[in-house]
């Protein structure tokens, strides 16, 4: 069991897509089960298609974003909560001026991830 304060975690910036940074709250080796990462994307930026193996379990923390999971698009912002199934392309985009943050979490096994586009 461990207690942290997010704001003296790492963050690291993603080379897939732009303006994309990543922090990881839990870590596989913390946790038995399940990861816990919170994406910062900025204003402007986007991560492309793509598809994962796991399933994703997200929370909006806040700004606003359009989704595309599959065939459809969705418009999410703060307090929304995303469900992405496991090999479903997906894909967002913020749509405002303010960052758009969501909290991630996936399960602790082999993610195979294929960038669509």
């Amino acid at each position: 069991m461990s207690v942290k304060k997010m704001h003296k975690l790492p963050i690291e910036l993603l080379a897939a897509g732009e303006k994309i940074s990543k922090q990881v709250l839990i870590s596989a080796e913390e946790a038995p089960n399940f990861a816990m990462r919170r994406f910062i994307i900025e204003a402007g930026g986007f991560m492309p298609l793509h598809s994962n193996s796991v399933e994703h379990e997200q929370f909006c923390l806040a700004g606003k974003a359009e989704v595309v999971i599959g065939d459809e698009i969705f418009t999410v912002k703060k307090d929304d909560v995303v469900f992405i199934p496991a090999s479903i392309p997906h894909s967002y985009k913020t749509l405002s001026e303010e960052a758009f943050e969501f909290l991630c979490l996936v399960p602790n096994t082999d993610d195979i991830i294929e960038i669509k586009g």
